[in-house]
């Protein structure tokens, strides 16, 4: 029996999913596509948990598609390829809508490729940390495929259309430093310092107040595509709920005692 694709760590209130399927780069296989829904689904779902933190074993995010799982496929006709497919996509895309949709902070911890629905999977998180020996492709085109993933709808969001373009038709490679520059990861440490800034932002997300940084990630997901006025009414619910919250009133105490606070 084959090791699960997918391993979910716990530590207090951050919970941890590891691609773990070092020896294929982490690509993504069939077994992985499920695996990832049901991840991300059973965290989103359980209210104690406050980041998530999506990271890949060994040295690799995740380079792209498994294309010696896919090529299983080949020889079967191209209708029915499409088919299985479509099938996979509704479990695959399901896992990027729970991923930006849950109210969980998502956070990807990114090392070496990032290639292809990597790249998709990492823009789809709230935050993002790379190390040093990141990189990053969109791929797509190397194997006759346009991109999936949300790719097409986060990217352009994070670096504007005209170089999302450019990262998607050209496909080149390019490094933590440029994809620091474009606003794809927000910041670029040492390879052995990753695991521990990420953590630090983790534990300091999950300290914090949890139904205010939940309503800021909704306001700010949700932004794009409202008007002024429509933002500013969400603004004010979202406001008026922090302030019924006891963490207002931990808040407020804790500023004028002089003291940190906590939140609970």
């Amino acid at each position: 029996m084959s090791a699960p694709p997918l391993r979910v760590t716990r530590e207090g209130a951050v919970a941890t999913l590891t691609i773990d399927r070092a020896e294929a780069l982490n690509t993504l296989d069939f077994a992985l596509m499920d695996a990832l829904l049901d991840g991300i689904a059973g965290v989103a779902a359980d209210d104690s948990v406050r980041v998530l933190v999506l990271a890949g074993a060994g040295k690799h995010f995740m380079a792209g598609g498994d294309l010696r799982s896919f090529a299983s496929l080949l020889d079967q006709p191209g209708a029915a390829r499409a088919e299985v497919f479509r099938g996979l996509f509704a479990r695959l895309h399901a896992a990027i809508e729970t991923l930006v949709r849950m109210p969980q902070i998502t956070i990807a911890q990114v090392r070496g490729a990032a290639a292809g629905f990597g790249l998709s999977l990492l823009c789809a998180c709230d935050l993002a940390i790379a190390a040093e020996d990141a990189y990053f492709s969109a791929a797509y085109r190397h194997v006759g495929l346009s991109p999936d993933g949300g790719g097409t709808f986060a990217l352009p969001r994070l670096v504007g259309t005209r170089k999302a373009l450019e990262i998607m038709l050209m496909a080149e490679r390019f490094d933590a430093a440029d994809a620091l520059r474009l606003g794809i990861v927000n910041r670029v440490v040492a390879v052995d310092a990753l695991p521990q800034a990420v953590a630090e932002w983790a534990h300091s997300i999950a300290l914090g107040p949890a139904l205010a940084l939940r309503h800021t990630k909704r306001l700010i997901r949700e932004s794009s595509a409202r008007s002024l006025s429509t933002q500013l009414n969400a603004e004010a619910e979202s406001f008026m709920a922090c302030v019924a919250d006891d963490d207002f009133v931990e808040g407020v105490r804790a500023f004028l005692a002089k003291r940190a606070p906590k939140f609970g």
